[in-house]
């Protein structure tokens, strides 16, 4: 069961005592209805005959391409990843770990910034290998679309990125340039 394994997964990996950000491994489908896998094994064979995909690779793969699915297959313990600009997974966290900047509301940069927040602060980024969720198809958001044809909230959203970078050099020094250095060379 889904809930019980995160559960013991946060007890065996003694989440309340660390600095850890548990990643639950995102995929989605397509279609409207679909039987939710019961098992990783189910889901890895719905993979492998094209029924799910891993999250937004078609569209957006750098946002959750840090995961490394290719492990995740066959992984049977929690591995840690690497910061990555634009990594955004879905994460569990203690309930005292950073918030979500509330600069980002809408549709852009608020779990990117969630994660740059939390790999400043040190925390972990741990893989679970048996746990995952998938994205069920819906119609677009109104920020979503608004963020597609303005180019004054796209304008908006980028102000925001540069104030947030700015504050995490405030924060964090030194160790906040590798955000700054990896945004400029996209």
């Amino acid at each position: 069961h889904p809930l019980f394994y995160r559960r013991n997964s946060i007890q065996q990996l003694e989440l309340p005592q660390r600095k850890a950000a548990l990643i639950v491994p995102a995929f989605e489908t397509l279609h409207y209805r679909l039987t939710f896998p019961k098992s990783k094994a189910e889901l890895l064979s719905m993979l492998d005959m094209g029924s799910l995909y891993t999250f937004r690779y078609h569209v957006w793969p750098k946002g959750h391409a840090p995961t490394d699915y290719a492990k995740w297959r066959t992984a049977t313990v929690p591995y840690r990843v690497a910061w990555q600009p634009d990594f955004e997974p879905y994460v569990v966290v203690r309930r005292d770990c950073p918030k979500y900047d509330q600069r980002f509301v809408g549709f852009g940069w608020n779990k990117v910034s969630h994660i740059m927040e939390l790999d400043a602060q040190e925390y972990e980024l741990l893989v679970l290998p048996n746990a995952f969720m998938i994205h069920m198809p819906h119609a677009p958001s109104f920020d979503i679309s608004k963020f597609r044809l303005s180019a004054g909230y796209r304008g908006c959203l980028q102000t925001l990125r540069e104030e947030f970078h700015q504050d995490l050099s405030r924060r964090y020094g030194a160790a906040a340039l590798k955000y700054l250095t990896a945004e400029r060379s996209l």
